[in-house]
């Protein structure tokens, strides 16, 4: 069988579930919120490109589950149906083309850039490591009453996702967010039911997505982002990730994509894989083959994929069932269209680096170019595939740095 014809063949995610080809587009942040919290104009826009492009599941990127709590400027926060009519337009254009659009709901902890709120949480007040304190300051430790609220957000942000006709939901549990925090034995120290063993750490995730089936119902499909390990001394390990993910699989998860890295160590990058690992193009298909010797729930690799190819030597290994891609559709929405039909990607990604030391080790810095690329797809212009990475980070980055120790009271709000 030919590559493009492996990735255009469908998959049934469940009894009620089916995508129309095996190219899933994992999230990334688009910044494109308005004032209100709401998907914007241009936000909207971006998807109805995307979803005429031919993705086969689109993952948005990060929605807040509390709009005291951002990841970064321009979220889009979803905790009560304020915005639910703006919600359905997003939806409707995101689900054009018999696509599949799942909104990947998040809460950054305290990975969330200095200044942007009024204080930052985490499982434990452990600082980031010195290079980074001048970005994300130490978090206050949650108590366990937030803890539950948290939890009753990302249940009710998820029945909101339902009404408003997105097709699926999706808990960002991964690159060092407030859920891969509390898996993590360096982020979480607490010695009460949400720490002090793998089992405890865990339950956080499980406790979420409990709270979101019961919001959404049995049909309605709930996947996960989790990493495979956070590559980080002390930090998440892939023991502890596959006993994560069967527990989730034993319970119902739909689907699970798998990736890996923090802002402190950022494997999802590429940056420091090994070559012989780069040129097999699926940079985590080592844990994705045994996971899935453990549980058969429908699996998802993203990063490194960047040949129609390599996406079909994955599938047809029977490691995944999907193939993620991400940055290759900040400079190609149109790229799966492109596979479906034989044709090969017009540009290569790339690392972003600026030449700067302390910055290129962050994965922040990605975060803004891409983010910068999504805009202008957005408004409707072309993207930029070349743009000088140190001139982005000048004109995005600390822009918004300044930018978030002059917000308006109602971002700094307690």
């Amino acid at each position: 069988m030919l590559a493009k014809d492996v990735i255009a063949q469908s998959f049934n995610i469940n009894d009620k579930v089916n995508v129309k080809n095996r190219i899933l587009k994992s999230a990334m942040s688009e910044g494109l919120g308005d004032k209100q919290y709401a998907p914007s104009p241009e936000l909207i826009t971006l998807y109805k490109t995307w979803a005429q492009g031919g993705i086969g599941i689109n993952i948005t990127g990060n929605v807040m589950i509390d709009k005291r709590y951002l990841g970064e400027p321009g979220n889009v926060v979803i905790e009560d149906e304020t915005n639910i009519e703006k919600l359905k337009q997003w939806a409707q254009a995101a689900t054009l083309n018999n696509t599949q659009c799942w909104v990947q709901l998040n809460h950054p902890g305290k990975q969330s850039p200095r200044g942007l709120n009024h204080h930052n949480v985490s499982p434990s007040a452990i600082p980031f490591k010195p290079d980074m304190q001048a970005f994300f300051s130490t978090p206050r430790e949650l108590t366990h009453e937030q803890i539950l609220d948290i939890i009753h957000r990302f249940g009710k942000a998820a029945g909101i996702v339902k009404k408003a006709g997105f097709t699926g939901v999706q808990i960002h549990g991964a690159h060092g967010y407030l859920v891969s925090q509390f898996l993590s034995p360096h982020h979480n120290i607490r010695t009460d039911q949400w720490g002090g063993s793998p089992e405890n750490r865990r339950r956080f995730v499980l406790e979420v997505y409990k709270a979101m089936r019961q919001n959404v119902g049995e049909d309605f499909p709930i996947g996960i982002k989790l990493n495979s390990a956070d590559f980080q001394r002390g930090g998440f390990t892939e023991e502890e990730s596959l006993d994560t993910l069967k527990a989730l699989s034993d319970i119902g998860i739909d689907l699970i994509e798998i990736s890996g890295g923090t802002y402190e160590a950022p494997a999802m990058t590429g940056i420091k894989m090994k070559e012989s690992t780069r040129l097999r193009e699926a940079y985590f298909i080592d844990f994705a083959e045994k996971a899935r010797k453990i549980f058969n729930t429908p699996l998802v690799v993203t990063g490194g994929f960047q040949t129609a190819e390599g996406m079909a030597q994955a599938i047809t290994s029977g490691a995944v069932d999907f193939v993620g891609i991400a940055r290759s559709m900040a400079i190609e929405p149109d790229l799966p269209n492109k596979l479906l039909n034989g044709q090969k990607a017009q540009y290569t990604v790339k690392p972003i680096k600026t030449g700067i030391s302390f910055i290129d080790k962050m994965a922040i810095m990605e975060v803004s170019w891409y983010s910068g690329q999504l805009r202008r797809i957005g408004k409707g212009k072309a993207t930029q595939p070349d743009e000088s990475p140190i001139l982005a980070f000048f004109r995005v980055v600390i822009p918004q740095i300044g930018i978030t120790r002059r917000l308006p009271g109602r971002l700094r709000a307690s």
